[in-house]
């Protein structure tokens, strides 16, 4: 038997939390590294939810320990379950209006389109609020890096809402690779089934007019974005596959698939992407299938890190799976000593849907290192007790963006059609001055940031 694979339950907290002497588990306890913390341990934070629709319900449900004082929504509809659950909450449209009135706010959770991620963000933290963020970071490089900046600045506490990265499983890859179980790495391979029955992409921008609906506020929608006819397939979830407003599959997923080997390896900032193979692209919409490459430098002594994305459905080759099933969703951290193999999104955060070792005959009696990143109960808990001066949260923008990074750079060269050489320290795609409209885009009079 794979003893990366522990067999109960009981045994899987006992090894990973009970038996990890001195490896803290995130919990309410107060602490005083955090200087800017205002508030107890066991006081509460007062919590806005801009987006309080769609995911942005499932992160008010999480965060309903708070005083959620305000609700921000520009559609109605969307936001009617969260305002009937919150009925003492403030409502608002406009999240600027919201800031500018609620002054005893603590946090905000923005959970809103990518393409206005960074415009809340930003403009929260400089009010010095901390902020939690919905996956990925921000809609363009440009957006991920004043976002970094700011957080930096304004000393609050972030975090990106990757809810894999609390995961059990997903720790455990960081510290078996780390170990030097698998070797060196030199070769990633992250895949996954969107946007296949999920959104569609690789359609023409519609030209048929439609009326906006009373109940969305259609300009806010838009936000810092270029400004468009209203159409059903924007809004409420079709954005996603959307130039303009989402990131594709690969913001979409790639922040998850990615998100354990990234942090395990230190990977950093890019040097390049391509895009090997895709299905039609069009003006408003990338591929339907693709396989883009991002190359990363070497660090230290650790030696350079080639990624493969594959989606819609698409994977690696067959022979790296080892006869194992190949799940729609998951990634490969190929070493010189062998090959760990997540089987979801994440690392794992049940005994049934763990990582493997493989070969599984050569790992049989692998047992891993001692346990040394902290553990934490959940992931928005991990924010909400970093926000009371407890323990750092892990994905916090800083890493947050650094990893959107890369995933950002192969979406700009899907929507180029072409290479992309990076220079990182200077933000720009050497020799490609096109690509400057998609690094840092022309936001709307009013939006600038």
């Amino acid at each position: 038997m794979n003893k990366m694979l522990v067999s109960t339950r009981r045994d899987f907290v006992k090894k990973s939390l009970v038996a990890a002497a001195g490896i803290p588990v995130f919990r309410f306890v107060g602490s005083s590294s955090n200087p800017l913390s205002r508030l107890a341990a066991n006081d509460r934070l007062n919590i806005a939810i801009v987006g309080a629709g769609g995911r942005g319900l499932n992160n008010l449900q999480s965060v309903q320990s708070e005083n959620v004082v305000a609700l921000c929504d520009v559609d109605d509809v969307r936001c009617a379950e969260a305002r009937s659950s919150f009925p003492k909450a403030a409502f608002y449209k406009d999240f600027r209006r919201m800031l500018d009135k609620e002054s005893s706010l603590d946090a905000v959770v923005v959970s809103t389109p990518d393409h206005t991620h960074a415009v809340v963000s930003i403009a929260a933290m400089q009010r010095g609020l901390h902020v939690y963020c919905e996956k990925p970071l921000a809609h363009s490089i440009y957006e991920l890096r004043r976002m970094k900046e700011t957080a930096r600045e304004s000393g609050v506490v972030t975090q990106m809402g990757q809810q894999g990265h609390a995961f059990e499983g997903s720790r455990r890859v960081v510290e078996v690779i780390r170990s030097g179980a698998i070797g060196m790495v030199r070769e990633l391979h992250v895949w996954t089934d969107r946007p296949a029955g999920w959104w569609p992409q690789g359609e023409e921008r519609p030209t048929e007019s439609h009326s906006v609906p009373d109940t969305l506020d259609w300009d806010l929608w838009q936000g810092p974005a270029t400004e468009r006819p209203y159409h059903p397939v924007y809004a409420p979830f079709s954005w996603r596959g959307r130039w303009d407003y989402g990131t594709g599959s690969i913001g979409d997923m790639g922040v998850h698939d990615l998100d354990s080997a990234y942090w395990a390896l230190d990977l950093g900032l890019p040097d390049s992407a391509r895009v090997v193979a895709s299905s039609m692209k069009t003006s408003d919409c990338p591929p339907l299938q693709s396989i883009i490459e991002v190359d990363y430098p070497s660090r230290g002594n650790l030696p350079p890190v080639k990624l493969t994305f594959y989606d819609g459905f698409l994977h690696p080759p067959t022979d790296l799976f080892h006869g194992e099933p190949i799940p729609t969703n998951g990634s490969l951290v190929v070493g010189e000593k062998g090959t760990l193999f997540t089987r979801d999104w994440h690392g794992g955060n049940s005994p049934e849907n763990m990582f493997l070792l493989l070969p599984k005959e050569k790992f049989e009696s692998y047992t891993g290192p001692d346990p040394f990143l902290p553990r934490t109960e959940e992931h928005h808990l991990e924010w909400l007790d970093a926000c009371k001066g407890g323990p750092p949260a892990l994905s916090d923008f800083d890493y947050a963006a650094n990893l959107s990074e890369g995933l950002l750079l192969g979406f700009l060269a899907l929507r180029l059609g072409r290479p992309v050489q990076w220079d990182a320290a200077n933000m720009k795609a050497i020799g490609d001055d096109d690509a400057d409209q998609f690094i840092h885009p022309n936001f709307r009079s009013g939006w600038e940031f």
